[in-house]
């Protein structure tokens, strides 16, 4: 469904659909739904215009309740944490873009992250149309394909969901007997507690990563981790279960209880390259990130 909003800073609109329930009005509805949000601000925004319909329909405080309505607005966060790094742009021609993404900032807008996002940066100074092909965790630096254009759009989401696409990452974490390096992980992952962490269980395996050792350093290696499949936290997962979770991970083998960043701590992982066959054009790409561990 095409937004009846236009992107505004590089801010894209949020949406809400109506289910049953005993609301009279889209106004009340709001009002129980997201209670960090004042009567004030939601009045405020529809007489800015700011909240319509999926007909294009501006919502009023007396805009009566329809189950079923898709309802547009804008997202607002008060005092959003500046994250202190900045994005490369490493490829850009009319379908596609490729950035070079630094630690700490998430790719997509959610929770408490806004302005500081990936998508809403590139959208901002670039173009505003960019949706993101696929995605990193925002712990993760690396690189990320951007769709340019809407027409060639499924042409490329086609290549990550066929397998097509050859993703290396790079990672430090401490160093294994080399009787075991390199290997191959497979298991099967599921979700775990919480919800924004994933375990391994027995049963049939529906992730696989090869790791390869790159460089010794002593009591840490830098390792090479190339994943078949791209599960949730796969890698971070990986190395865990074989003893050498990745330097400054939060979550894995033990989750932290701090949700304050520290800058000068990032998870040492990191999607090195990228590379496929242009399925427009034929041309092999190949992008490399230009951050190091």
């Amino acid at each position: 469904m095409k937004a009846p909003l236009p992107t505004v800073a590089g801010v894209g609109p949020s949406c809400r659909w109506l289910r049953a329930g005993p609301w009279k009005t889209v106004l009340d509805f709001f009002k129980e739904q997201y209670t960090q949000v004042d009567v004030e601000t939601w009045i405020t925004r529809m007489a800015k215009g700011e909240v319509m319909d999926e007909t294009g329909r501006y919502v009023d405080p007396n805009t009566p309740y329809r189950v079923g309505a898709c309802i547009f607005y804008y997202r607002e966060l008060e005092n959003e944490k500046v994250i202190p790094y900045v994005e490369n742009v490493l490829y850009q021609d009319e379908h596609i873009l490729v950035a070079d993404k630094p630690h700490f900032l998430p790719v997509i807008p959610a929770g408490r992250f806004l302005h500081q996002t990936l998508l809403v940066r590139l959208r901002k100074n670039h173009n505003p149309g960019l949706v993101p092909i696929h995605r990193l965790d925002r712990e993760t630096a690396g690189v990320v394909l951007f769709s340019v254009n809407p027409r060639t759009r499924s042409r490329y989401t086609s290549l990550f969901r066929n397998r097509k696409v050859r993703k290396v990452y790079e990672a430090l974490a401490p160093t294994l007997d080399a009787a075991w390096i390199p290997t191959t992980r497979r298991s099967r992952i599921v979700r775990g507690e919480p919800f924004f962490r994933m375990k391994e269980v027995s049963g049939e395996a529906n992730s696989e990563t090869h790791i390869s050792p790159l460089l010794n350093l002593g009591r840490n290696s830098l390792y090479q981790l190339v994943p078949v499949t791209g599960k949730k936290h796969q890698l971070r997962l990986h190395l865990a279960a074989l003893g050498i979770p990745i330097i400054n991970d939060k979550l894995y083998p033990v989750m932290s209880r701090s949700d304050d960043d520290d800058f000068s701590s990032p998870l040492k992982l990191l999607a090195k390259s990228l590379s496929f066959q242009d399925p427009l054009t034929g041309q092999q790409h190949y992008f490399e990130s230009g951050t190091k561990l």
